[in-house]
């Protein structure tokens, strides 16, 4: 089932989301929804506060990518409660971000390359793991989601004040999208 994405503005994308155990209800489901919602709307990672729920839960699929990025030739894969345990600074890498919750803009946002995270796969083992590349940007990008930030709160201010009439825009209902969207009111 496809689930309306919760755009920029709804306060569920502004609270720190919660651990879940093995029990959350109808888990398999929503990973399944998450990713006909991920594939619906053309994106390469979603959070689940993205779809209204604040607990910490990430779908990621590359494979859409491995034309240009062959080694994320299948890549699919959901992380459950995942933390990043530390950032390696040593090399850091600014590229363009966009968001399916900030329909039409798209920022620089300066992202270290290589992170330490901690995750639970979808059968609730645990991965400790270094993490760098492409894969480290969309995981610190979406997990940012599941501790209350949005890309637009990693630009500068000078870039932040440049889209502000854009982000008003959005706050008012006025963005185009070829997907299901929830807006508060």
């Amino acid at each position: 089932m496809i689930l309306p994405i919760y755009i920029y503005g709804h306060p569920v994308l502004r609270k720190v989301s919660e651990d879940i155990t093995a029990e959350y209800p109808n888990l398999k489901e929503l990973i399944s929804n998450m990713f006909e919602t991920l594939t619906e709307s053309d994106g390469v990672g979603l959070a689940a506060p993205q779809v209204g729920l604040n607990i910490r839960l990430v779908v990621i699929d590359l494979d859409v990518l491995s034309e240009d990025l062959p080694e994320y030739k299948g890549f699919r894969k959901a992380y459950i409660n995942p933390h990043i345990l530390e950032y390696d600074e040593s090399n850091v890498d600014s590229s363009e971000e966009g968001c399916l919750s900030i329909p039409g803009i798209h920022e620089t946002v300066k992202r270290p390359t290589r992170i330490h995270v901690k995750y639970t796969d979808e059968d609730f083992v645990e991965h400790d793991e270094w993490i760098e590349g492409y894969l480290a940007r969309v995981m610190q990008h979406e997990f940012d989601h599941l501790d209350a930030k949005m890309f637009v709160d990693r630009i500068s201010p000078l870039r932040r004040q440049l889209i502000k009439n854009k982000l008003k825009a959005i706050l008012q209902g006025r963005f185009r999208c070829n997907y299901r969207t929830k807006v508060a009111r």
